[in-house]
């Protein structure tokens, strides 16, 4: 069995062996959406192939949709070269039951795949052409929380933005500046309507989004590179507009497990890739099959019905308030929890995490005790639902393979939002009392520790990517284990740094508790150990 266009042509046997195939008529799809594309999505990974373009799907296979989505890629481009282009745009998606069982479906949506460089000259202009037609109504975005920034933990501009800034959009390097010259390609074409909507598992998105595109338009405005009428056409929400959205959905690296299953099933070419950016990737995609997308409905062009797919439409304050309750409480901060001391601990497994009392117990302590009390229910979604399952029925999966590793990644990126948010809602809060706040500053605490790049049982531990972890390594340095005295005043700088943490935690009164703490966990050996049964109650 292979997965290409002739292949999954062959039904019965891809039937014969459960795996839904596609209901709509595949060669029409690549033709209307080559002639009038409707939606591009940046950001080709695995949430994007897991999740969204499964979305598209679903309106296709009822009839809803004639066209499908381009995707493009502006950081990893073997993941085009490896996992788009050799299977035709087709993937094969994996959910992971938690009874172990496997549901299996062939993603066909996606028309084209694109690499979002300048310097693959048939695949920009292609991009040009597109963003130029009248019909494009979505532009959507999976690309992490850094792949809006501008500035670095400094706050000074990155060396990629400030040359975008200086040359203009002819040679863009950056995603934002990338993003900002195909958005002038389609004012030059029309000043066409269009919707910019980040999908990204980060905190206000769309105003992250359209933030950074406007500082880097209004340097090229400032520089005489661009009139100030695409200032203007970028600032029209009538013409552009940048929806918050919140999603979740875990889509793990590929599974050797499923890997197996799939190869004994008589499919070909299934080998798992890690490319130079360190993405795993294969030509399936598994996932856990609960899944969530609330979008606020700001679509200046006209969408599809997504909402026929499963997704929520609704207004900013709605979306707001159900990102808070996800990225703030009842998941984001406990994986980060669960990543940070999993990787101490030696865990490879988020679910054998969950097997672990102590940290099952911290989980529950930050989402139920600490979190809960400062959520505003979304009314479309209830939290203590949200968080029964994360916790009870997501994280123990044992199928989903999941790893700290994999969730400690851009950690820096992540904790202003997953734990600052409710530190600073404490600090304003009449009533609640910041200082009695003891998990979240122990996770803190622990983030601090794990810096240090030394197991719980002393051993070197290999740190996952982080765009700012050189330099929060210098601040461990010269730390270390077993040996309190030389704790010093390293962590001072670290912990007053609200790029970092969305607030100067001695400001806020944890830093002093974060260094006590951090303090235990360097005592010696077992000490990240002892001090979570100590602490967790």
């Amino acid at each position: 069995m292979k997965l290409n266009k002739n292949g999954i042509k062959d039904y019965s046997a891809w039937e014969a062996n459960q795996v839904e195939v596609p209901k709509f008529d595949y060669d029409e799809m690549l033709k209307k959406t080559n002639e009038e594309p409707r939606w591009i999505h940046f950001g080709a990974g695995n949430i994007f192939r897991g999740f969204i373009a499964g979305l598209q799907q679903n309106l296709l296979n009822s009839g809803k949709a004639d066209s499908g989505i381009i995707v493009a890629e502006t950081f990893d481009y073997e993941i085009i070269d490896k996992v788009y282009k050799p299977f035709d745009n087709l993937s094969l998606l994996v959910h992971l039951n938690p009874d172990g069982s496997l549901e299996k479906k062939i993603i066909a949506s996606v028309s084209e795949s694109l690499a979002g460089d300048t310097a693959r000259t048939e695949d920009w202009e292609r991009l040009q052409v597109i963003f130029r037609k009248p019909s494009l109504q979505i532009v959507s975005f999976t690309v992490t929380e850094k792949g809006y920034s501008l500035t670095g933990m400094t706050n000074d501009f990155l060396p990629d933005v400030v040359y975008d800034m200086e040359h203009g959009f002819k040679e863009p390097k950056s995603l934002i500046a990338k993003t900002a010259s195909l958005l002038y390609s389609r004012f030059l074409a029309g000043a066409f309507p269009v919707a910019m909507v980040s999908m990204d598992n980060c905190s206000h998105n769309g105003d992250l989004l359209k933030k950074s595109i406007q500082t880097l338009i209004q340097k090229w405005v400032e520089n005489g590179i661009v009139d100030k009428e695409f200032f203007e056409y970028i600032n029209d929400s009538s013409k552009v507009s940048f929806p918050c959205s919140m999603i979740d959905k875990i889509t793990p690296r590929p599974s050797e497990t499923v890997n197996k299953a799939l190869v004994e099933m008589g499919l070909e070419n299934t080998e798992i890739i890690r490319t130079s950016r360190n993405t795993y990737i294969s030509q399936f995609v598994n996932a856990e099959k609960p899944q969530y997308l609330v979008i606020e409905d700001q679509f200046p062009n006209g969408r599809m019905p997504l909402e026929d797919a499963g997704v929520y439409f609704t207004d900013k304050s709605t979306v707001e308030n159900v990102e808070r309750m996800k990225v703030t409480t009842c998941l984001n901060p406990l994986h980060t929890a669960l990543a940070v001391f999993g990787c101490l601990l030696g865990y490879t497994l988020i679910a054998d995490e969950m097997k672990n009392p102590q940290l099952r117990k911290l989980v529950e302590n930050i989402g139920y005790k600490e979190g809960m009390p400062v959520v505003i229910n979304p009314g479309i979604i209830e939290p203590q639902d949200f968080i029964d399952e994360v916790i009870n029925q997501r994280f123990p999966n044992p199928y989903i393979p999941d790893t700290p590793q994999r969730i400690a990644c851009d950690t820096s990126q992540k904790i202003p939002v997953r734990f600052g948010e409710t530190i600073k809602t404490y600090v304003s809060h009449p009533t609640y009392d910041v200082k009695s706040l003891t998990y979240i500053p122990l996770v803190i605490a622990g983030w601090c520790r794990y810096l240090m790049g030394i197991d719980d049982n002393g051993n070197a531990m290999e740190l996952s990517p982080d765009p700012m972890l050189e330099q929060l390594k210098v601040h461990l340095q010269g730390i270390e284990l077993g040996k309190a005295e030389t704790f010093g005043e390293h962590l001072k700088p670290l912990l007053s740094n609200d790029k970092i943490f969305g607030v100067n935690l001695y400001s806020a009164g944890l830093g002093e508790k974060i260094e006590g703490y951090f303090k235990e966990l360097i005592a010696g050996k077992d000490a990240v150990k002892n001090v979570l049964e100590k602490y967790v109650k």
